[in-house]
């Protein structure tokens, strides 16, 4: 599990350790790393890194399969979120963004790839967001990290399911996390961190591609792309007050 500190990473990661999962958790803060694994028993291995630097997902790889022989999931959750409006966008900002939930989990996946083809076995788990569906206001990068993953995994899928591999697209809607605390706007449906982790288990277990929650929300965001691009802006315009 990348991403594994705070929210919705670190509920997935009890929720499968609760089920008897043996897992390894990476993310850039080793102390909030190690406080979770206190939580969810010795069989969970701590691995810090930063999806920034390609080499760090090399080594966890090439400690996790030295290890355990083989890896039959991984999830790749790491990202950040700014909420931004067009006037306020700078480079760095950018950058910052794509550089965490874009390059890092392309990264990623180009790390785990090769190891899962010559196991001929296992899955990857990309997470996305309903903000990748369409424009919203505040997600002026965060939306376009969200849609060109979406995008990835949909390819990812064409390539990797013939060949006997799962890939898993995670599109959560508003999750109570440290980083929707950020918003200042209304939420629909917003739901826990560990609403979430479950709904995520129990995604991989019907073996769905898109994993989508909640789907009372997510269902309607789905609909709003097939209106005139007029009446979905009225209406994103009229639902979140901006």
């Amino acid at each position: 599990m990348v991403g594994a500190s705070t929210g919705i990473g670190a509920a997935l990661v009890q929720a499968l350790a609760a089920r008897g999962a043996r897992v390894a958790v990476s993310a850039r803060s080793r102390e909030r790393l190690e406080a979770l694994a206190a939580n969810c028993g010795p069989a969970m291995v701590v691995e810090p890194m930063d999806v920034t630097r390609p080499e760090d997902f090399e080594r966890v790889r090439d400690g996790l399969v030295d290890a355990w022989g083989g890896i039959d999931l991984v999830v790749l959750n790491a990202g950040t979120y700014r909420p931004l409006r067009a006037w306020e966008l700078q480079p760095e900002a950018i950058r910052e963004t794509l550089d965490t939930n874009l390059f890092g989990t392309m990264a990623g996946a180009a790390a785990v790839i090769p190891q899962l083809l010559g196991q001929g076995s296992g899955a990857i788990a990309l997470v996305g967001s309903v903000a990748g569906y369409g424009g919203l206001p505040k997600a002026t990068v965060y939306g376009p990290s969200k849609a060109a993953l979406i995008n990835f995994a949909e390819t990812l899928y064409l390539d990797l399911a013939p060949k006997g591999l799962g890939v898993f697209l995670i599109d959560p809607g508003f999750v109570a996390t440290p980083l929707t605390a950020q918003n200042d706007f209304r939420m629909p449906a917003l739901i826990s961190a560990e609403d979430a982790a479950q709904e995520i288990v129990a995604g991989f277990g019907r073996g769905d591609f898109e994993i989508h929650f909640p789907r009372r929300f997510t269902r309607v965001l789905k609909l709003l792309q097939w209106l005139p691009r007029r009446a979905y802006f009225a209406l994103i315009r009229r639902a979140t007050g901006l």
